[in-house]
Parts: structure tokens; sequence; C-alpha cells
């Protein structure tokens, strides 16, 4: 036990802030709910309603999804999230060249509206808020979920959720990109000026931080890349001639908890006063406008493979960081996510964490509980000034479209993922049961698996779905959509009109691509 005893003579957060053993005092005087926001977007939080309790699951068949959604449901979750699989994310049908030995993998396989009617079989979309993970065909996922809505005779505007939408990201962290940055760009605005018209409830997009982090980059670098990023969808839709009084209260955000507690705090806290000052500064005047609402999820890439039973005990302080830092929607990882998809045991256990932190450990009883710790105000400060630095650099650039064209943004990233990783190659960072306090065990019998044979499945039902519908039609709306696409029109009615009339994913994609062509990383 006396190794436990022997700390280092220096202490720093993830992002490289210094850890003092003690702080002055600190005084705030903001209050929850006014501008900056820096206590919370609401004056009483979570007194008045909870975060909304999301479950990621998204696998197999739409078929498959539906029965995890329907049992997600009768355990709390309050809203649901969807995985797609890879080439629904990247604009492939089930049956393309492309998709074979990913269908159905990293998420639910989407190929038509018929698929969407499948998997919210069963459930009112009026009822639910729904996240959807997805970016370069964002823009077709959400006029499916929209044509879906109309079937069920749903109000338009009341249907409430997210599409994730975040193309920048994609560029700098992810890649699952299809179309270059500038029109992938006029999508995400076609869809900021639709949405606003008709379905004024829906979060057009979610700025993602979450991918930035698992891809590497600290706090702070989540922090400033997810607020350039959102700066420059601002900038953008100002161009199109949108109100930013109008469109910027459908913007939402989307970031990551990492393990190490107050650093995520202050992050959450910091994240809340940069984006008011970033609004104010492009001329929003509506208080809604000038709000940072965000969704979180627990660190991916903090789960181990070894002991993953104590991936409970990180996802649980992580879920508690989005708590104590005012989520408005959080999202728990199971434990067994670094070998595999969710077991539903694991699900249940994640959704448990949330309902315990909300209902038993008195965290959601008072508005911003850590406010005036002098620990956490000036780690609040310290992690803002951190951040502004990046952004200063990213605008002297030209903004984050071109930050990530010459590969800054990439670099940053990188290099703080080797940093990282060479800590805990040579013991610097401690990650239990990996390079410290590990032991031997036997493998985890109970791993969930998709079979390879869903995708002729899915075939099937592409087969089924073509021999039933108006072809005819649907060359003519595609040649219109192609038009749209070599004009200025807003291309949401026509990719609407295209689902609705069962148009796959992948020819929808596909007309788009022959306009805008693929995007090649340098």
């Amino acid at each position: 036990m006396g190794d436990i005893k022997l700390r280092q003579d220096k202490f720093e957060t993830d992002s490289g802030i210094e850890i003092k053993s003690t702080y002055p005092q600190q005084t705030t005087e903001e209050k929850p709910g006014e501008f900056p926001y820096t206590r919370g977007v609401q004056s009483t939080m979570y007194r008045s309603q909870l975060w909304t309790m999301r479950q990621y699951a998204g696998f197999s068949t739409a078929e498959e999804s539906n029965k995890r959604y329907h049992y997600l449901l009768n355990n709390g979750t309050t809203g649901l999230s969807v995985a797609f699989d890879l080439p629904t994310q990247i604009g492939y049908d089930s049956d393309n060249k492309f998709s074979d030995g990913e269908v159905g993998k990293a998420g639910v396989a989407i190929d038509s509206l018929k698929d969407m009617e499948i998997l919210f079989d069963g459930i009112k979309l009026e009822n639910i808020t729904t996240s959807m993970t997805i970016n370069s065909t964002a823009s077709i996922l959400l006029a499916m979920y929209i044509a879906l809505a109309k079937k069920q005779g749903a109000d338009l505007n009341k249907i409430s959720g997210t599409i994730q939408n975040d193309i920048l990201k994609e560029y700098a962290a992810r890649g699952t990109y299809i179309y270059p940055p500038n029109p992938s760009m006029r999508i995400i605005t076609d869809i900021f000026e639709y949405c606003s018209k008709e379905v004024p409830k829906w979060n057009t997009i979610s700025i993602s931080g979450y991918h930035i982090r698992e891809a590497g980059a600290t706090a702070v670098q989540e922090l400033a890349f997810t607020l350039s990023n959102g700066k420059s969808y601002l900038k953008a839709a100002i161009e199109k001639g949108l109100d930013i009084n109008v469109f910027a209260k459908r913007l939402s955000f989307f970031f990551n908890a990492h393990n190490n507690l107050f650093e995520e705090v202050a992050k959450f806290r910091a994240a809340r006063r940069m984006w008011a000052n970033i609004t104010k500064e492009l001329g929003a005047t509506d208080p809604k406008a000038m709000m940072l609402r965000f969704h979180t999820q627990t660190g991916g890439s903090t789960l181990t493979a070894q002991q993953p039973q104590n991936n409970i005990i990180r996802v649980t302080t992580q879920a508690l960081s989005a708590v104590l830092g005012g989520t408005q929607s959080l999202h728990t990882n199971g434990f067994d996510e670094a070998i595999a998809l969710p077991t539903e045991e694991a699900a249940r256990i994640a959704i448990r964490t949330q309902q315990i932190i909300a209902f038993e450990s008195g965290t959601a009883d008072t508005v911003d509980p850590l406010a005036g710790s002098y620990f956490v105000e000036a780690l609040t400060d310290e992690v803002e000034q951190k951040a502004w630095e990046y952004i200063g650099i990213i605008d002297s650039m030209g903004g984050s479209v071109r930050a990530i064209e010459e590969g800054y943004i990439q670099e940053e990233i990188a290099r703080s993922a080797y940093t990282y990783q060479n800590d805990i190659e040579k013991g610097k960072k401690i990650i239990v049961g990996v390079n410290k306090f590990t032991a031997e065990e036997k493998p985890i019998q109970d791993i969930f698996t998709v079979d390879d044979s869903i995708r002729k499945v899915q075939i099937d039902k592409i087969t089924q779905v073509k021999a039933e519908r108006n072809n005819d039609k649907i060359k003519s709306i595609l040649s219109k959509l192609d038009a749209d696409a070599r004009g200025n029109t807003n291309l949401m009615p026509t990719i609407l009109e295209a689902c609705e009339n069962y148009a796959t994913l992948g020819e929808i994609a596909d007309t788009l691509r022959n306009v805008f062509g693929e995007y090649k990383a340098q």
C-alpha cells in the first residue's frame, strides 16, 4: 500500500493546467439563468426539471433496434439517441459493395423510409425527443424522420429532437464526411432555414466536441475547437441571411465527459460563458439565442477492456461531472463497450447510474452546486483563458474551415493524443487495471455481436421497396434534386419528397455526390 502515498510534486489537469494546493477566495456575482449563463441556462435547473436521460443505441436491423428502444423506454429512458451504421453515415445503401462487412455493425442500417418506419414502430414521435448521431447524411435522415412523423399524423410544430449535423468535426477528427466543406456548409444552412419554418422545435445541429475529445484532444482543445466550429456555423447562417436571434435558439452542443471531474465541470461552465459572448459579438440580442444548451456522453475512449467492471465507476464520475456542470441531456456508456456493443444488462446499469445520481445523490437539489468553490471558479477562468488562446489562433487563420484545411486542428489533436498515450506507457498517467493494479482475468463470456447475415436481410428489403414504389417518379424527383443542387434552391423540400416516395439513402447521397464531388483528406 505504501506506493499509493508517493505522489508527484506537481499536479496538473489533463489539459496541463497546474493545480495549486490551495486557492484564494473567489466570489461570483453571476446568477443562474442570466447572461453569461456560467451557472446554468435556467434559474432553477434540475429543481424544476431533470436532464433528459438518453441511451445511445442502434445496431443490426431496424427491427432489432426497435426492440432495444422499447426496452430502454420501459426502463426509464426519457429520450432516444440513434446510432447509425457506417454505410448509413457515409451515404451507401446496404447493397453497395463498400458496405460489405459493415452493415449494422456500428449502428442500425437505414436504407429507406421503410427502415425508419420499422425503427420507430409503436413509438409516437410527438411523445419523445430523438437525437440522431448523423452528419454527412443528416439532411436525408432528418427528412425520413419528418416523413414518418407526417405519416403518424404528428404536429410538426411539436416534434423535437436533434440531428448532429456537425460536418466540421468530421474533417478534423472522425472522417465520416462525403462532400467538400463548402457544399457541406450549404446543406447545413439549408437545414437551418428549413427547420426554422417547418419543424421549429427541432435542434438543427449538435456542435460536437465529443469526437474531437475521442480523437485525443484535451478538455481545453475540445472546448476551443468546438466553439470555433460553432462560430463558423453562425457566420455561415448569417451570410445566408438568417436571423441569429431565430436560428441560434435551435443550436445545441455535444460534449464529452472524461475522468478529471473538476476540469470537466469547469469546461462546461466556461463553455456557456464563452458561447454567450460569441453570439452577442455576432449580433444576438435574444437571451435564448445566447444560451449554450448541451448533451453530454461519458467518454468512450476512457473505457478499458481490462477489468471492465471498473468502467462503472469511471462512467459514474463522468456522469457526475456533467450533472454538476449543468448538462441538459446525458448518455452513460455501458461498462462493456470497450469490448463490444452493450448488452442489455450493461445498458440497464448505465441508465440506473443516471437515476441514482438524480434521485439519491442530492446533486440535483440545488443550482450549480460547485459555484463559489475557490478551486472551481479559478479553474473555470483558466480553462476559458486557454480556450480563447486557441480560438484567437484559429480566427487569425480565417476560421475553422481554413484551420481544418491547413491541418492545424488535426495536428494539435494528434500532438495531445501522442502525449497522453506516452504518459500512460511511461507510467506518468495511471489507468487503474491497465498500467497499475492489474490482475489476471477471464475473458468476458456475455458479448453482444452482430451477424454478417443481416446484410442480406437489408438487401432483400431494398429490393422489395424498389419493386413496390413508383420508380419513374423517383427518377423525376432525383433529377430535380440534381438541378436544385446546381442552383441555390434549398435542398430540404426535394430531399423530403424523395424520402416520402421511398428513394433510398444511397440514391439521394449519390445524386448530391454527382454534383458536389467527394472530399479527399490532404
